[in-house]
């Protein structure tokens, strides 16, 4: 480029330009075969607007050029927030705002890199759709605002949006298979709190209750939860204790003369909490016990202690001894009946009764649990059909109708019964 064009873009000289133009009006021909940074890419670092307008007039196509590192006129203009000369450049053509310099990066992720919310305010309304561009490495400009530590610009991209109805830029991974939550939580934002996450906007709503309400995504859920995200109703219950300084002293020495024993600690830190467990994944854990129960009783039942007899001894009615010349001789029996059912008729009785309890109400908490699932009609069905298996098993193998009688009204009490004593159980005041 020659020199003096190049001082009179530096300095923004428009009527040194003029008079370089007349005396070779070949100059800025020459200035696209000579390189890649021309004068207007000069006049947008130093924000000259006049002497950019008079490159724009005369060579339009300069625009669309990108210098040695990458950047077109209006990455620069956007980055140092010269918001008339990014509007100048945008009226020569929209699509400016789409082309892709250095790490494919578009105008928006210099203005979001840069934090210039005026410039990302008048490129969104030109180009909405510029927000689904990504970067080489995959980056949205959320990725870029959270990485750079341009929270405000953050802020300004989830209120456009939630107007532009794309919020599944939330979901979108980088490179590195990151989401922007993932990232905000590698920053460790929310525990330097620079985020609030419990605010309330203007509905009085929490941001997990607007999550919920909007999007529903499950580990962004998760994710709020873990990091103390309550809702407005929660937030309203929850009270914090502010201590008297008067009673620091004593506090303190009362802590130290009853130390939490390594039990209690334990405890505290593996017991359920409300506030932080996501439901997703208690609803998963109950899951998991309560079809554990299942297959433990199922098999119990089966396999009852003692086993069933493997044979069948069924002697007359005169003749039905324990004992014969001194040699023990088992009750009479049928082959795949109860042994400890025959010998020890109350024993099996609290076994029989605690067994198929523990059964039915787990075979009650899976029904419950997955309300709402995908073939529900075919899952419900499964779990009668176990259900009917399991008592057909049980009164099979009773020896004794004494036994067989209160199961059968065990049976069909807890059936018709238990499901009211839970609402009860559950809702003490109604």
């Amino acid at each position: 480029m020659d020199r003096r064009l190049w001082e009179a873009a530096q300095k923004g000289d428009v009527h040194h330009f003029q008079s370089l133009f007349k005396e070779g009006p070949l100059l800025l021909r020459e200035v696209s075969l000579a390189g890649s940074e021309t004068p207007l890419h000069i006049a947008c670092s130093g924000g000259h607007l006049e002497f950019t307008k008079e490159i724009i007039h005369l060579r339009p196509e300069f625009a669309r050029k990108l210098n040695q590192d990458g950047f077109s006129p209006l990455h620069i203009a956007s980055a140092n927030e010269d918001i008339e000369i990014v509007k100048e450049l945008l009226n020569v053509d929209r699509n400016l705002c789409l082309i892709k310099g250095k790490d494919r990066r578009i105008t928006l992720h210099y203005a979001v890199i840069n934090g210039r919310e005026n410039v990302m305010k008048e490129l969104l309304v030109v180009s909405p759709d510029s927000t689904d561009e990504v970067t080489a490495r995959g980056e949205t400009c959320l990725h870029l605002a959270v990485k750079n530590h341009q929270f405000e610009a953050f802020k300004f991209l989830l209120d456009n949006l939630k107007d532009l109805n794309k919020y599944g830029l939330l979901n979108k991974k980088d490179i590195q298979g990151n989401t922007v939550v993932d990232m905000l939580l590698d920053e460790n934002v929310v525990c330097k709190g620079t985020i609030e996450v419990n605010s309330l906007n203007k509905k009085g709503l929490t941001p997990l209750e607007v999550l919920l309400e909007e999007c529903g995504d499950r580990d962004i859920e998760e994710i709020l939860r873990a990091s103390g995200a309550l809702s407005a109703e929660n937030l309203q219950v929850l009270v914090v204790p502010v201590q008297d300084p008067s009673n620091e002293q004593s506090s303190s020495e009362q802590t130290r003369d009853h130390p939490r024993s390594n039990v209690k600690k334990l405890h505290d830190f593996l017991k359920y909490n409300k506030t932080k467990d996501c439901p997703g994944k208690v609803r998963d854990t109950i899951l998991v016990i309560a079809i554990l129960i299942v297959t433990a009783t199922y098999q119990a039942g089966f396999n009852p202690p003692g086993g069933v007899w493997q044979d069948t001894y069924w002697p007359d009615h005169n003749n039905n001894n324990t004992s014969h010349d001194g040699i023990a001789v088992p009750l009479r029996h049928i082959a795949g009946q109860s042994v400890m059912a025959t010998n020890n008729p109350i024993s099996y009785g609290m076994f029989l009764v605690l067994n198929s309890l523990g059964f039915f109400m787990s075979i009650h908490a899976i029904c419950f649990l997955t309300i709402g699932f995908p073939l529900q009609i075919e899952l419900q069905a499964s779990l009668i059909a176990l259900a009917v298996t399991y008592n057909t098993v049980m009164v099979s193998i009773i020896p004794y109708w004494e036994l067989i009688f209160p199961y059968s009204i065990l049976v069909i009490v807890f059936f018709a019964l238990f499901p009211v004593i839970v609402v009860k159980l559950r809702n003490p005041s109604k």
